[in-house]
């Protein structure tokens, strides 16, 4: 089962499992996710249930003789839940709650959760590993910190064999439009536009981008590795790129190598963190996760496929 399985990261993995023959039970109720993004999995082996993974019914039902759950479901804004507490905090943490308890009445044997560097806040040491401290800045950073140890808790507790993952900034088709979409999305498209980038703050801040392709192979080996039992693994790129930095080469992938990046700066969001970059060591000793797709590479083929009709 996926949670999610409508949205961003969780079509990914449901598109690897189909091509790898497994029997997939998407559970969505496509209030981000689109029903669109599964049109290339539709086949026997795939079932949709449209519903709210807050609703002890559905996901007990939907939950029937599923051996592996990659839940990805969550409100993923950091913005909106500095806005809307309340309510991502139902989604992230309450949500989990129930999937877990249900889970372990099923008897699921594996249970991969999709968590977030956000758990870590403002880290002083980069790149960060998983012993950092959790200090996160923003509800949603502390309700993934919440949904980490109810997922820990419930495996100590007879639950399911559990494997937590910490993305990083996750890129690639599907990513989302509008208000809380993410940084390279919006610069493209403002490129498309021809408008000026909008950067918050100085543009310094560094984030590890991951494509989600990789994103997906962390999820498969987490569920399907002995190591993956019980650990926590950061999922990202190892490699640290500045606000700044994106935006230039996201300017010469679109508009042509000779071209500068124009930037209208913005004051910094609360809740926003300065630097982000994940130490892998981890994830690659313990499950042989190497990152496949470079940041240059990734960005053109993502760029190509979702805005060549607007830059032409």
């Amino acid at each position: 089962m996926v949670t999610g399985g409508a949205g961003f990261i969780g079509s990914h993995i449901v598109d690897r499992l189909i091509r790898e023959g497994c029997e997939v039970v998407v559970v969505d109720d496509l209030s981000s996710g689109s029903i669109d993004n599964l049109h290339g999995s539709e086949g026997s082996t795939l079932e949709f249930v449209k519903g709210d993974i807050c609703d002890e019914e559905i996901v007990s039902e939907a939950l029937r003789d599923i051996d592996v759950v990659f839940h990805a479901a969550a409100i993923v804004s950091v913005q909106r839940s500095m806005s809307d507490p309340g309510f991502v905090n139902r989604v992230n943490v309450q949500g989990t709650s129930t999937l877990l308890r249900r889970a372990a009445e099923a008897g699921v044997r594996r249970f991969v959760f999709s968590s977030s560097a956000a758990v870590y806040g403002k880290t002083v040491t980069l790149p960060v590993s998983e012993d950092a401290p959790l200090k996160p800045i923003s509800p949603y950073g502390e309700g993934k910190r919440q949904a980490e140890r109810l997922c820990l808790e419930s495996s100590r507790d007879s639950g399911p064999a559990m494997a937590i993952l910490r993305y990083f900034n996750v890129y690639g088709p599907r990513s989302s439009s509008g208000e809380y979409s993410g940084v390279i999305r919006k610069f493209a498209e403002r490129l498309c536009a021809r408008r000026p980038l909008v950067v918050y703050g100085d543009g310094t801040q560094v984030r590890d981008f991951v494509n989600v392709v990789d994103v997906v192979s962390a999820n498969v080996f987490a569920a399907t590795t002995r190591g993956g039992v019980g650990g926590v693994f950061n999922v990202g790129s190892g490699r640290c790129t500045t606000i700044n930095e994106l935006a230039e080469l996201e300017t010469q992938l679109m508009l042509g190598s000779g071209e500068r990046a124009r930037l209208e700066h913005m004051p910094a969001r609360a809740g926003d963190i300065q630097g982000s970059c994940a130490d892998i060591s981890h994830i690659e000793n313990v499950l042989g996760f190497r990152p496949g797709v470079t940041l240059e590479k990734g960005l053109a083929v993502y760029l190509d496929a979702e805005f060549r009709t607007l830059r032409a």
